[in-house]
């Protein structure tokens, strides 16, 4: 959801929170203590019913309003939040009515259909329960993406927004230990990250005996509690969306590696909660399912991200082909120093790809479709790089409809009717 092994590499098996996987003396164990209390003060954040307004589900007329909503959802239809006109973050109750547990459901379906076609189809041949958690959690990953990469603007009712006294707060507990060192313009970079620390006010009632009136987090609430995801996972994404307002570059694998593992591991590690499975090696496969999609998706958007002046490729390995990030910016598809470059980089990232494969025989046939579709994808980008001997500096790679279809009926095929 990425060249030549590193000297230092890290192992396969290793989660990237362990300090045996750094070398470097007391610098880097500095780092790792560093970190370690940058999720501490992260993992911290929570609502409380004191701190909010909170709603009496029996003292607004909502229900009325529900039919009219489930009936006008189609494709066609602006994305419309069936709760936007409650101005409080929770309900004094900790349940919420059937009615709008489905409507939260269908709000983050249609979001998913709109802004991800291709995911939105590897979900819908699963169970209609395991279909509807991927779409809430789906549209959790979405807006966490759109706050910190994107123009989208969350609303967290009563907040001040970047003045308010807890992100305020919670911005100078972050940058008492990164110190104040964003890559964006400091009226921006206050506004996410004040954006993204009510986003985590948010998921906290997912997790406590709040509610959130927000259609996402409703729903979110719902999947966590049926499949038991563990509230790390989805703290881990916010964590890698405000890595991207701090860091715009990467000097080694191992950094990349852990900006990978926050924004893309946690997902197949969420995924697979999801799907259900019972060898604890399909956590191991999971995480390198991650690393391979952001890794492709990396190699992919190279030119688009070094015009934004963000550079995911390991500095060291660019460095050491004579490759400066600067040049990334250039049209450089005929240049050898690339080519070496981009040769090692696709070997790498189809050793994670033939890890996660490994994935698929691990989890309930029924389920099987969903991640093998997103693997098929992703595989098939990487394969169009790889035929056009890594020239990704002209046009977008992507794939046609006609592509999409016949690969998801072969993998549907495959899937869910041959033998493995």
């Amino acid at each position: 959801m990425i060249v030549t092994l590193p000297t230092n590499r890290m192992s396969d098996s290793a989660h990237f929170g362990d300090s045996h996987i750094f070398d470097g003396g007391v610098a880097r164990e500095s780092n790792i203590h560093q970190d370690e209390r940058l999720e501490q003060i992260r993992s911290a954040v929570e609502i409380s019913r004191e701190a909010v307004k909170a709603v009496s589900i029996t003292a607004i007329d909502l229900l009325k309003e529900i039919p009219a909503f489930m009936a006008g959802l189609n494709l066609e239809a602006e994305l419309i939040n069936p709760f936007s006109h409650i101005e409080a973050p929770i309900w004094e109750e900790e349940s919420v009515p059937t009615e709008m547990l489905d409507a939260a459901y269908a709000y983050c379906e249609l979001l998913t259909r709109k802004e991800a076609g291709n995911f939105y189809h590897s979900f819908k041949y699963l169970p209609d329960d395991q279909r509807r958690a991927m779409c809430a959690y789906y549209a959790f990953c979405r807006r966490a993406d759109d706050i910190a990469d994107g123009d989208y603007v969350d609303v967290f009712p009563g907040s001040e927004g970047a003045e308010d006294p807890e992100a305020r707060e919670y911005r100078i507990s972050l940058e008492e230990l990164t110190g104040d060192k964003s890559v964006l313009d400091a009226p921006t970079y206050r506004d996410k990250l004040a954006q993204l620390f009510f986003y985590r006010k948010k998921l906290s009632t997912a997790y406590n005996c709040h509610s959130s009136t927000d259609p996402i987090f409703m729903a979110l609430k719902d999947t966590v509690s049926r499949f038991n995801v563990p509230r790390e996972l989805l703290d881990d994404l916010i964590s890698g969306m405000e890595d991207d307002l701090y860091t715009n570059r990467y000097r080694t694998f191992d950094e990349l590696y852990r900006y990978c593992y926050r924004v893309a591991s946690t997902v197949g590690l969420v995924c697979i909660e999801i799907y259900d499975y019972e060898d604890s090696k399909a956590n191991e496969y999971a995480e390198a399912w991650g690393i391979f999609m952001q890794l492709t998706n990396i190699l992919r958007d190279v030119s688009e991200d070094a015009s934004r002046n963000r550079v995911y490729l390991p500095l060291d390995d660019l460095e050491r082909h004579g490759i400066k990030a600067s040049e990334l910016s250039t049209d450089m598809s005929n240049d050898k120093r690339w080519h070496a470059f981009v040769t090692e980089f696709i070997e790498k990232i189809e050793s994670y790809h033939k890890k996660a494969m490994k994935l698929l025989p691990l989890l309930n046939r029924k389920a099987r479709y969903s991640p093998a579709a997103m693997m098929a994808f992703y595989a098939s980008i990487l394969k169009k790089i790889k035929k056009r001997d890594g020239n990704i500096f002209h046009g977008q790679i992507k794939l046609s409809k006609a592509e999409k279809v016949t690969l998801a009926a072969i993998v549907y095929t495959k899937q869910r009717f041959l033998r493995l």
